[in-house]
C-alpha cells in the first residue's frame, strides 16, 4: 500500500499484481486483529467443540441413521458445512463494524487496489475458517467420528469446504457494505441457524413435508453435506431418487461456490467503490 506499489501497477498484470499485494497486507491486518481481540479468538475456538459435544450427544441419542450408522459419522460433516455458513455473518460484522468506524473511508484515501479490501476479508476469513474445522476435526475424532476414504478423499472433501467458504464469505463481504451499522450486523447472526436446519445436515431430509424437503437438497450445505459424506465414507448416502444437487454433491459443490464467487465478488468491489463517490 505504497507509491512504489501504485507505480507498479501499470498494465493488466501490473494491476493484478498490486491487488494481489494489498490484499495479502489486508489479510495480514485481519489475522493481527482477530489475534489482539481475544473475545472473538476465544469464541471462534470454543464454538466446534460445543457444537461437536452438543449435537453428538443431545441429538445423537433420538435419531436414527438411514440405513444404519453411527449418528456422529453422520453429523460430523453437516458441523463441518454449519460452521463453514458461519461465515457469512462473521464477514458480514467485520466488514460492517470497519465502514462504520471510518475504516473503509481511510482505505479508500490511500493509494491501494481497490479491490484489495474485500479480498483481505474473505482471505482473511478462510484461513479462520481452516482453523475452525481442524477443532472440529479433532474433536470429532475425540467422540468417534472418523474419515474412512483415505488421506486423498479427506483433503477433497476440506478443500470443497473451503472453497464454498470462500464464495459465501464474499456473500458476507456484500451484505457487510450494504447494512448501515456493526448492530444491524450483530442482529443478522441468527439468521445463520434457519438455514443450516433446513437442510441434511443434521437430519436426512426424507421426513421433512415435500416442500420442505425440495429446498432442503437444493441448499449448497446439503450439497457439501452429501459429498463430505460421501468422501469421508461416513453414512448417509443419498437414495435413488435424491434431487440432483445430492446425488451429484461435488459437482453441485462446485457450481454453488463459483456462482456465489461469481455474483457477488463484482457486487462487492463494486459496492466498496460506490461507497467512496
Amino acid at each position: 500500500m505504497t507509491m512504489a506499489t501504485t507505480a507498479s501497477g501499470t498494465g493488466m498484470w501490473g494491476r493484478v499484481r498490486w491487488t494481489v499485494e494489498d490484499g495479502l497486507t489486508l489479510i495480514g491486518r485481519e489475522l493481527r486483529r482477530m489475534r489482539h481481540e481475544p473475545g472473538e479468538l476465544v469464541a471462534a475456538l470454543i464454538f466446534p467443540a460445543v457444537m461437536v459435544l452438543l449435537f453428538g450427544y443431545v441429538m445423537g441419542s433420538a435419531i436414527k441413521v438411514p440405513g444404519g450408522g453411527d449418528y456422529r459419522e453422520f453429523l460430523l460433516p453437516g458441523l463441518f458445512a454449519m460452521v463453514t455458513l458461519t461465515s457469512v455473518m462473521g464477514v458480514t460484522l467485520r466488514v460492517a463494524t470497519d465502514a462504520s468506524r471510518g475504516v473503509m473511508d481511510r482505505f479508500r484515501s490511500m493509494p491501494m487496489a481497490r479491490s484489495a479490501v474485500p479480498f483481505g476479508h474473505t482471505g482473511a476469513d478462510v484461513l479462520s475458517g481452516v482453523l475452525n474445522m481442524t477443532i472440529m476435526a479433532v474433536m470429532g475424532l475425540l467422540v468417534g467420528w472418523q474419515a474412512h476414504g483415505g488421506l486423498l478423499r479427506t483433503l477433497e472433501a476440506f478443500a470443497l469446504l473451503a472453497l464454498l467458504r470462500y464464495g459465501l464469505s464474499w456473500v458476507g463481504c456484500y451484505l457487510g457494505m450494504k447494512v448501515k451499522n456493526e448492530q444491524t450486523a450483530d442482529q443478522m447472526v441468527p439468521l445463520i441457524f434457519p438455514f443450516s436446519m433446513v437442510s441434511n445436515s443434521f437430519v436426512p431430509t426424507e421426513g421433512m413435508p415435500g416442500w420442505l424437503q425440495a429446498i432442503a437438497d437444493w441448499n449448497p450445505l446439503s450439497a457439501v453435506t452429501a459429498a463430505c459424506r460421501d468422501l469421508f465414507g461416513n453414512p448417509g448416502a443419498p437414495t435413488a431418487d435424491a434431487a440432483w444437487p445430492v446425488a451429484n454433491p461435488v459437482t453441485a459443490t462446485l457450481l454453488w461456490s463459483a456462482l456465489l464467487v461469481a455474483v457477488f465478488m463484482p457486487l462487492s468491489i463494486r459496492e466498496y467503490g460506490r461507497k467512496g463517490r
